[in-house]
This record gives C-alpha cells, sequence and structure tokens, in this order.
C-alpha cells in the first residue's frame, strides 16, 4: 500500500507549486489546474483519493465529497496548514 502521509505531503507541494495564495495568505488550487497537471498525473495515482484523505486529516479543504474531472474543474482546494 502507498504511504498516505506520503501521498499527502507530496499533495501539498504539488498545491504550493501550482496554486495561488489569496488575501489571507492561503494557497488554493483549483482541481482542474491539478488533475490537469502532468507532474500531478505521473506523481499520483489515485489524486480524488488522495485529496480525500487529505480533507479528513484537515490538511486542505474543498466543496463537496467527491471530485470529478470536467464536473468540478472549478473548485478551489485551499491548504489549511501551511
Amino acid at each position: 500500500t502507498m504511504n498516505v502521509e506520503h501521498e499527502i505531503s507530496l499533495l501539498v507541494e504539488e498545491i504550493r507549486r501550482l496554486g495561488t495564495k489569496n488575501a489571507e495568505g492561503q494557497v488554493s488550487v483549483k482541481f482542474g489546474v491539478l488533475f490537469a497537471d502532468e507532474k500531478c498525473a505521473n506523481l499520483f495515482e489515485a489524486l480524488v483519493g488522495t485529496l480525500k484523505a487529505a480533507k479528513r486529516r484537515k490538511i486542505v479543504t474543498y466543496q463537496g465529497e467527491l471530485l470529478l474531472q470536467g464536473v468540478h474543474d472549478n473548485v478551489d482546494i485551499m491548504l489549511l496548514q501551511d
């Protein structure tokens, strides 16, 4: 099995790389940007699963439960921890 903690730390790095900071200094990225990124596609076997695990651990937040490519491309994924 993949190391979930490791996957989440990689996810955080990728959100920082691809995302932008808002006025409060929180980094967020659109799901579509994350999903379409080639490096992310190679890194994460199950991006949605990693996002769900990170959400459960209160590392990221986003609207809804399950993110689907295309349908949810404009959903913001926000880093809660720095």
